[in-house]
């Protein structure tokens, strides 16, 4: 599954064919090297965007500054608590605007943090891809529309594990696509249009064949292609490889930190 992880929006539905028309600073390791820095970039930024969209459904914005996105209030289950949009943000940037007790959480966009009482959750990789041509999918594929479809795509995604996550505000902010197979939904994921790139997240497949997660991302880029033509790719992967089987390509790294 893209997005967080799973961290890790959401519109009567209608079926379609399948076609969419070297000083080191306080709080602060070393800053590896990037060939892909502009694209980690538009990538944490798009991230930090997505999930502000999520705490203000939930009634807790977050707040940006040139160095990170935080929130000062406990965020929704999957979503950080703050995200580094510089990789010259400090542990400080990031302390300062969250409650940094038990259960924090912070997205190190550039792995580049370091934060004494937090421990690494997990590691994963920035993906991009150039704007994607149109195709035609596998599956019938459509966009959420409604409250309704909206919570059969969550159980779906989360294998009825997860409820509420997504208000149904999220529906006029962000894109959620589905693909149906023997009419339920087999896959889908989550488009963000906050900046020149789309940002794509929640990629997932809930077994129904061929409701496969290579499917699945085939009929993200078709979804993709017709709803924001030209527009460039960008998300993250703690397993990049499916994505790069579809045209993606690394990045730079990030880490996310809790503190336990």
């Amino acid at each position: 599954m893209a997005g967080e992880p799973p961290d890790h929006a959401v519109r009567p539905p209608h079926e379609s064919d399948g076609t969419v028309h070297p000083v080191r600073d306080p709080g602060r390791t070393a800053r590896p090297p990037y060939e892909e820095s502009d694209r980690s970039l538009e990538a944490a930024r798009d991230n930090a965007a997505w999930c502000d969209l999520v705490c203000r459904a939930h009634g807790r914005p977050g707040v940006f500054t040139g160095r990170v996105w935080t929130n000062p209030r406990r965020t929704p289950p999957f979503y950080p608590d703050a995200v580094t949009l510089s990789p010259d943000a400090t542990a400080a940037d990031v302390l300062a605007g969250i409650d940094a007790g038990a259960g924090a959480t912070v997205k190190d966009s550039f792995a580049a943090l370091d934060l004494p009482g937090f421990e690494v959750l997990f590691e994963a990789r920035w993906i991009h891809r150039a704007a994607p041509g149109r195709t035609a999918a596998e599956l019938p594929w459509d966009v959420v529309r409604d409250p309704a479809t909206l919570a059969e795509w969550e159980r779906a995604c989360f294998g009825g594990e997860v409820t509420g996550l997504f208000p149904p505000a999220l529906l006029a902010e962000v894109t959620f696509l589905y693909g149906r197979v023997d009419g339920a939904i087999a896959c889908g994921a989550v488009l963000t249009s906050t900046g020149p790139a789309v940002g794509v997240s929640n990629v997932f497949a809930s077994g129904h064949a061929p409701g496969t997660l290579d499917t699945a991302w085939a009929g993200t880029l078709a979804m993709a292609a017709g709803l924001f033509p030209g527009r460039p790719l960008v998300g993250y992967e703690t397993d990049p490889e499916p994505a790069l089987r579809h045209g993606f390509t690394t990045a730079g790294p990030l880490r996310v930190w809790l503190r336990p």
